[in-house]
């Protein structure tokens, strides 16, 4: 089955990364002039540490646009939990082409391996509790769909993808409309559907939902706290825990009964997983 995003444009992508490394010339001064151009390389690509694997099928992607015929074979199914020193991915082919394409096909995997096993370890964190990770729209710009994928992979669930496919109504926005009530009943009036409502304090609770929130976002609140908020609501719609969540925090947050819980860092602060392409002369 072809490998395939909602929204996103694989080709698109492989092609504008291409043409970054590239520059304006279109071309890799090293390859093209230190290997001759009818050599041919094999190589390996392998996890240098323990991880949770995400973009081979984007890392073929790259060698493919440079050489149509190259032989890619993944040895690894997206969202898989490897140990240090598993093989992931083989590649043969022109050598100026796929050592051209090394690097971008690398980064992306990096990155969103990186992305895939932060996630993973929140997710095993609150294992049991009933709780849902999240991520959440702290994304670098123009890899939102990636690094959304790849929080799947790790074992979250996405939440909104954007500001078009729900409401979130948060301070600034209640600041402005003059109160928390009044925001959200222009929301509902709009025919939106999704209406997230971030609440700050316990009393912001009853007026969002008799306005008609369908979801509460409960921000920055200890366990405790959240334990009394999510009494209130008393099931009437979902409740979620956001700010400042950890991997040290995350259980006791995850205890205190939330339906979900959202963590920017997963998107925002995660390492990029150690991959290396080793290449032998066939």
């Amino acid at each position: 089955m072809a490998f395939s995003i909602y929204g996103f444009d694989l080709q698109r992508f492989v092609a504008a990364t291409l043409a970054e490394d590239l520059g304006p010339d279109g071309v890799d001064v090293t390859s093209q002039n230190v290997i001759p151009a009818d050599a041919r390389f094999a190589g390996v690509m392998d996890a240098r540490h323990a991880m949770v694997v995400a973009g081979l099928p984007i890392a073929e992607a790259f060698f493919r646009a440079l050489d149509p015929e190259c032989e890619v074979e993944l040895l690894v199914e997206e969202g898989a939990q490897v140990c240090a020193g598993t093989d992931l991915l083989r590649v043969s082919g022109k050598a100026r082409a796929l050592l051209t394409a090394e690097r971008s096909a690398l980064n992306t995997v990096q990155h969103l391996s990186g992305v895939a096993s932060l996630t993973r370890e929140y997710v095993d964190a609150i294992v049991g509790t009933g709780a849902v990770l999240l991520d959440t729209r702290k994304t670098i710009p123009g890899l939102r769909l990636l690094e959304k994928y790849a929080t799947r992979q790790g074992g979250a669930q996405n939440h909104r993808m954007g500001l078009w496919d729900a409401a979130m109504i948060k301070d600034n926005h209640v600041a402005v409309a003059g109160d928390i009530g009044e925001a959200v009943r222009r929301a509902v009036a709009a025919g939106i559907e999704r209406i997230i409502v971030e609440v700050d304090h316990v009393d912001q609770i009853e007026p969002a939902l008799a306005a008609g929130a369908t979801h509460l976002l409960l921000d920055n609140m200890a366990p405790a706290t959240l334990r009394g908020a999510v009494t209130l609501v008393g099931g009437r719609v979902p409740c979620e825990a956001s700010g400042g969540v950890t991997l040290h925090t995350i259980r006791a947050i995850a205890e205190a009964g939330v339906d979900f819980i959202s963590v920017g860092r997963l998107t925002q602060s995660a390492p990029a997983a150690d991959v290396g392409l080793d290449f032998s002369a066939t």
